[in-house]
């Protein structure tokens, strides 16, 4: 009878089913700690049932006895579901289903200091999600918007526009720090406007939104914060911080990080030169020299970074099938 009066389909119906199984779970918790239901308790007409956002499930939708357990959803002393279906909603333009993923994505680890799991209730955990949500975001747009371009221009350019200050100006462009959780101390310190805790709290926004309403809202929002306003070709022809850029390639193929040694420092004071190798593990992969430390080491990570996406692109000629002599 209810699928007569209700036009929704499955999916919608099981998220207006889960939804409402957490609410009795914590009304019956309330009672048996003995202090009545409140209000909070009740579902908010903030979310109205006929406008829930499709949702992207497979698999993703945990029964209540998952979610009872599960580290994102613990609830560590936070902000209000009311204050918090606020905040979500002004910072990402959604209405969310389950606040309590977003209260871990603004939780500072520094707020949490006395507890043991500091690491697994702070929003570290989502942040790891987000970054992975975001890389992908990103790679499939400039996929599929520069397709005439090879690995390497790609690569680069992502680097451009998911690195830590790129995120810092996109949470500050929210007002994301006034609602990030951390301890006094860390305010003191000029904590809301630090660029690394706004990164990671960008990233565990993203990833909260992943996991409360799927890909596709969490797309939209990544589009909107941290690519629709950016000139790409512009960002494509600015100089590029090859050690960043090495870094990040050699991360994402599971080797060691680079490191740099000084060759040789000569020359007369006025105009010293400076040669510098870089290595990867044994592997010596470049060599720069310039009038400065900084500099010869960028020209040695830029040498690697070819010699390593020539040796990549030796690699796939050399297994792909369609070069195997057929005769």
């Amino acid at each position: 009878m209810l699928r007569d009066l209700l036009p929704y389909d499955n999916r919608r119906l099981k998220h207006i089913t889960v939804f409402l199984l957490n609410v009795f779970i914590r009304r019956v918790k309330k009672i048996i700690s003995g202090s009545a239901p409140s209000e909070s308790d009740a579902p908010s007409s903030s979310v109205p049932i006929g406008d829930a956002p499709s949702r992207d499930t497979h698999g993703r939708d945990a029964d209540a006895e998952a979610e009872a357990t599960d580290p994102d959803l613990v609830d560590a002393g936070g902000q209000s579901e009311e204050s918090l279906r606020a905040i979500v909603y002004e910072l990402t333009g959604f209405q969310p289903i389950n606040t309590a993923y977003f209260d871990t994505a603004l939780r500072h680890r520094s707020v949490l200091r006395r507890r043991a799991d500091t690491r697994i209730v702070s929003n570290e955990r989502l942040e790891f999600l987000g970054d992975a949500v975001l890389g992908f975001v990103v790679a499939d747009y400039l996929y599929r918007r520069f397709r005439g371009e090879n690995e390497g221009f790609l690569t680069r350019l992502r680097a451009k526009l998911v690195n830590g200050q790129a995120l810092a100006t996109a949470a500050r462009s929210l007002g994301l720090g006034e609602y990030v959780q951390m301890s006094d101390n860390m305010v003191q310190k000029g904590g809301r406007d630090n660029a690394s805790i706004l990164a990671d709290a960008m990233e565990a926004v993203m990833g909260a939104l992943y996991l409360d309403l799927g890909m596709d809202p969490a797309r939209d929002f990544i589009h909107r914060v941290m690519l629709d306003d950016v000139n790409l070709s512009r960002l494509a022809k600015k100089k590029d911080n090859y050690k960043s850029l090495l870094l990040e390639y050699v991360q994402s193929i599971g080797d060691e990080q680079p490191r740099y040694e000084l060759v040789s420092e000569d020359g007369p004071g006025h105009s010293r030169n400076f040669t510098v190798d870089v290595y990867v593990g044994d592997r010596n992969l470049g060599r720069g020299s310039a009038g400065n430390k900084k500099s010869a080491e960028q020209r040695a990570a830029r040498e690697a970074l070819e010699r390593l996406e020539e040796d990549s692109d030796t690699t796939h000629r050399a297994t792909d099938p369609e070069n195997f002599d057929q005769s």
